[in-house]
């Protein structure tokens, strides 16, 4: 029973790795640098490039249950996970995959659906985890975070929880069919959250809010095209409802409680200071 992680590197895959090798439970990591990839200790690392499907077939032997992360619909993106993938595990023997969705609608969410295989769906909203990719190196070199939309909400969630989940769909009865939407168990504007990251800290951080005009330039100076300029403005001045209620499926599914912004500040204070 030997459970595949792919993503084993990325922001969740390492978590979910993780808490794999905690329980105990027999573990392969894929990676596309298996020298580089530093993950801990006790899993069985496979080398294999999720847009290559034919390098994952080694992989794939001896797999029970597959944590796969799918691909981006953006062309350039760099993950571009191949639909041939759901087939080939499914030839391999794998009984069950637990699938994390980027967004609605990805043509391997109903690839799974009509196959033979056990499948549950993680939908997560915002990650906790970026504002480490946008807050970090402002704040660390001048204390301030500049955004627009200071105070529209997200139930951001820890990619821990999110890990969690999946966790217990790989290794548990009762979740195949299942699409867990996963949020924190709070809503936060981004002032809120600059203020926890602050507190946990222990210094203060300036929240400059950027004007519209101000996001639009910033966003097409770093190379954004005007469709998504539009979708990030539509989201600031009105997020969908979904990004900011809280719902309770971590606690439902894991038996405890999701995890606070605040907590996850406070286990990531050092990449802030």
């Amino acid at each position: 029973m030997t459970i595949l992680v792919t993503g084993a590197t990325g922001t969740v895959g390492r978590h979910v790795a993780e808490q794999l090798v905690r329980r105990g439970l027999p573990t392969r990591a894929l990676s596309r640098n298996p020298a580089q990839a530093r993950l801990p200790e006790g899993l069985d690392v496979a080398a294999g490039n999720l847009n290559v499907p034919e390098t994952i077939r080694d992989a794939l032997q001896g797999v029970t249950s597959l944590y796969l992360i799918l691909s981006s619909d953006n062309a350039n993106a760099d993950l571009q996970t191949d639909l041939k993938i759901v087939e080939m595990a499914e030839e391999a023997g794998v009984r069950r995959i637990v699938a994390l969705l980027d967004y609605e609608g990805n043509p391997i969410e109903q690839a799974l659906k009509q196959s033979g295989l056990e499948w549950t769906l993680l939908k997560p909203v915002e990650f906790m985890a970026n504002a480490l990719a946008d807050w970090r190196e402002s704040i660390r070199t001048e204390g301030v975070v500049r955004e627009p939309f200071g105070h529209a909400l997200s139930a951001r969630v820890h990619e821990a929880d999110i890990a969690a989940v999946a966790v217990e769909a790989l290794t548990g009865d009762g979740h195949h069919g299942q699409s867990y939407y996963i949020t924190g168990p709070e809503a936060l504007s981004r002032v809120d959250a600059v203020n926890m990251i602050a507190e946990a800290i222990g210094k203060e951080i300036r929240f400059e809010e950027w004007t519209e005009e101000q996001a639009r330039s910033r966003w097409k100076e770093q190379g954004y095209g005007e469709a998504d300029i539009e979708f990030f403005v539509a989201m600031g001045k009105n997020p969908p409802e979904i990004g900011y209620s809280v719902l309770p499926t971590v606690e439902r599914v894991t038996g405890r409680p999701a995890k606070t912004f605040a907590e996850w500040a406070a286990e990531h204070k050092r990449d802030f200071m």
